[in-house]
Formats: structure tokens, C-alpha cells, sequence
């Protein structure tokens, strides 16, 4: 028998959490026809939920001895969700959806034909559409991917999802990164392992609402950046460089005007206007040092990556 561990992130989902159960439970039947080898396992992770999550999770694991639950002690983020319910996952293959049921159900049987019959490791997903999503959200999205594929050695598919399921020397080799600073999407690329995507439509909530703001997102995105890539720094080297010389040239043609003509130096405007523009500059290239030095600082106090509050 080989077991199936579907691990979903739960964060004030009290009103999608049924929804998805009787979806998933229908689709695992299902599956049970067309692979009788298989059982199933389902593992939500109660990210410090303040509605009913926790007392909904209970329920179903009093009816449905394939429940089980983690309970953090407080909100300690999706990447900390998934990485919990790797290292509790029993499963040979284990897989990844969010509770929303934004991840179809139904392209299961074929993720799992993949890893199990085709010589893959892992089966992921793709978004190729992003209808229903507001339009500077998708363009940022977009070019979120455009950049960090340009900075970064590691691939990030454009429009990839967390849903997937993977073999279990896959899962191990994630769970061997143990970094505090984690960017799930990155992990999976940079693990390597053979990968076979499936396309679909996005597909909106079935209820509740987003817990992403852009503003979540755009800091989700440099942690990524920052994370898989030090492209950054060499930026901030190279306008410091750049720079260096604009003034230095800057300098000899002032010398030379002020010999030759006679021009004394004037322009106290634009010269304020440089300095601004220059301390900017500087700013800007000290907080991305700054960046870095913060991901070191929290790696090297090693901290937990979830603590958790109550588990069954």
C-alpha cells in the first residue's frame, strides 16, 4: 500500500475548511477506484487561526480518523505551515494544497500517474491564466517572476503553484534545508529533482477570503529575491562604482572649465539636487546590505520555524 499525505495550510478558514473536505474525501474515493494501492492522510496545519478553524479541525478528526491537525501557538506564516506538515507527513508521496480549493481536486490522478509511472519526482502546477485577480496584482505578479529568474541561478517557474505532490526522497531533501528564511517556491527548484507540470486556469475561492495583501505579497517577493540570489549586492556595488566615476569626471571637468575659461563654479540648486539624488542612492544600496544582514541575524539565532500549540 503506498500512503497519500495532504498537507493544508490553515489560516481563518472556518468557512472553507468543510467545503474542502468533502471535496478532497469525494476525489479520494475516487482515486481508491483507479488506484485500490492507495490510502490517504490529511494534514491541517492551524496557523494560529482566530475563528473556529481549530474546533471545525477537531470535529472532522472525531468523525474521519484520516484527519489530523497541527495547532501553532500563534501565526507563524504559510512557508512555516508547509514546512511543519512535511516533517509530520508518514505519506510515500505527499502533497500540498491550499484549503481554498484553488488547487483542483481533480488533476490529482494524473499528478500521482506522473510521479508513480511516468519516472518523475515530483508533479506540479501552473497557473496560465490569473482571471478574477485584480490587474496591477497579476502585472506585479508577473514581473515578479520576470526579475527573480533574471537574478537568480535557481528556476522559478512563472505562475507556479505550492500545489504539488512529491516522492518521498524529494520531501527528505526539502527537509533537510532547514533555514529559518524560508521561500518554499525556491526550495523546490533548488532541490532539483524531475518535475512535470500541469497547466490549468486559475480558479477563484470557493469562500472566505484572500489572506495575501499586495503589501504581504511585495515583502513575500524580496524575501524570494533575497533568499535565492545575492544579485542585489552586486547591484549596490555596481551604482557605487558608477557613481564614483560620474564624480570624478565631474571633477576634472570643473577643474578644466574653471583653468581655462576662467568659469567659476556655480549652481547651488543642482547641486543640492545631486547631493539628494546621491544620498539616495546610498540609502537605498545600505538597505539592501541591510537586508541581507537581517536574514543572517534571525538564521543565527535559530529559532524554531513553528512551534506548536496542540497536534492529534
Amino acid at each position: 500500500m503506498s500512503l497519500i499525505s495532504v498537507i493544508v495550510p490553515c489560516f481563518n478558514e472556518e468557512q472553507a475548511i468543510p467545503i474542502f473536505y468533502k471535496e478532497i474525501t469525494e476525489t479520494a474515493a475516487g482515486f481508491k477506484k483507479e488506484f485500490p494501492e492507495t490510502e490517504f492522510e490529511y494534514i491541517f496545519i492551524d496557523d494560529g487561526s482566530e475563528d473556529r478553524t481549530l474546533p471545525i479541525l477537531k470535529e472532522l478528526r472525531e468523525r474521519d480518523e484520516r484527519v489530523r491537525f497541527i495547532s501553532f501557538s500563534r501565526n507563524f506564516g504559510k512557508e512555516a505551515g508547509i514546512f511543519a506538515g512535511l516533517e509530520h507527513a508518514k505519506g510515500d508521496y505527499t502533497v500540498i494544497m491550499d484549503v481554498d480549493l484553488q488547487d483542483p481536486p481533480s488533476l490529482l490522478p494524473d499528478m500521482y500517474r506522473a510521479v508513480t509511472r511516468e519516472g518523475y519526482d515530483s508533479a506540479a502546477t501552473r497557473r496560465v491564466s490569473r482571471e478574477g485577480e485584480p490587474v496591477i496584482r497579476s502585472f506585479f505578479a508577473r514581473l515578479f517572476y520576470r526579475i527573480i529568474n533574471r537574478l537568480s541561478k535557481t528556476e522559478i517557474v512563472d505562475g507556479a503553484r505550492d500545489y504539488r505532490i512529491m516522492s518521498r526522497r524529494m520531501v527528505n531533501a526539502i527537509l533537510s534545508m532547514r533555514e529559518y528564511n524560508r521561500f518554499t517556491k525556491g526550495i523546490y527548484g533548488w532541490v532539483g529533482f524531475k518535475t512535470k507540470w500541469f497547466e490549468y486556469k486559475n480558479v477563484e475561492r470557493v469562500a472566505g477570503e484572500t489572506k495575501w495583501s499586495f503589501w504581504k505579497l511585495l515583502l513575500y517577493s524580496i524575501e524570494g529575491i533575497v533568499a535565492f540570489s545575492t544579485a542585489p549586492l552586486a547591484f549596490a556595488a555596481l551604482l557605487g562604482i558608477i557613481f564614483t566615476l560620474v564624480a570624478f569626471v565631474m571633477i576634472v571637468v570643473i577643474i578644466i572649465k574653471t583653468m581655462v575659461y576662467g568659469d567659476p563654479t556655480s549652481g547651488w540648486p543642482s547641486m543640492i539636487c545631486t547631493i539628494v539624488f546621491i544620498g539616495g542612492i546610498q540609502l537605498f544600496c545600505m538597505g539592501v546590505i541591510g537586508e541581507y544582514l537581517a536574514k543572517t541575524y534571525m538564521e543565527s539565532k535559530r529559532r524554531p520555524v513553528y512551534i506548536v500549540k496542540e497536534e492529534s
